[in-house]
């Protein structure tokens, strides 16, 4: 499996099983005690698109890889798209976890119903103005 070493402080590899794998953002922080479980920042690379349910058309050995970013299980960074090789998931994945640590992505505009007591969490550990 294709490391994670660059990963930037505070994403951690949660699974990472064959043609899926999973990172989470400040697992501490968002612990389902102070905020609820789905708002765990999560970064999902698997083979083939998400979208597919799971144990129902499984991805096959040429299918594109994608990554995608949640914050909930409704609210996405928009965007995805296949990529040929685990590699260079793995290298969009991470680029996409420095660009969420550093605050270059707009989580709050992707919400509808604003989370303000999460945003301003997330402000917070990424350093990022309100």
């Amino acid at each position: 499996m294709t490391d994670f070493a660059d990963l930037p402080d505070g994403w951690v590899v949660w699974s990472d099983e064959g043609d899926r794998a999973v990172l989470v953002y400040c697992p501490d922080v968002f612990d389902a005690e102070e905020f609820p479980a789905p708002c765990l920042p999560t970064l999902y690379l698997t083979r083939g698109e998400r979208s597919r349910r799971p144990g129902t058309n499984p991805a096959t050995p040429g299918a594109d890889w994608y990554v995608d970013l949640y914050l909930e299980p409704d609210v996405s960074l928009p965007g995805s798209h296949g990529v040929p090789t685990r590699t260079e998931a793995v290298d969009r994945a991470v680029e996409l976890a420095r660009r969420f640590a550093d605050g270059e992505i707009d989580y709050r505009g992707l919400y509808q119903v604003p989370r303000e007591r999460y945003f301003d969490r997330l402000d917070e550990l990424t350093g990022r103005e309100p």
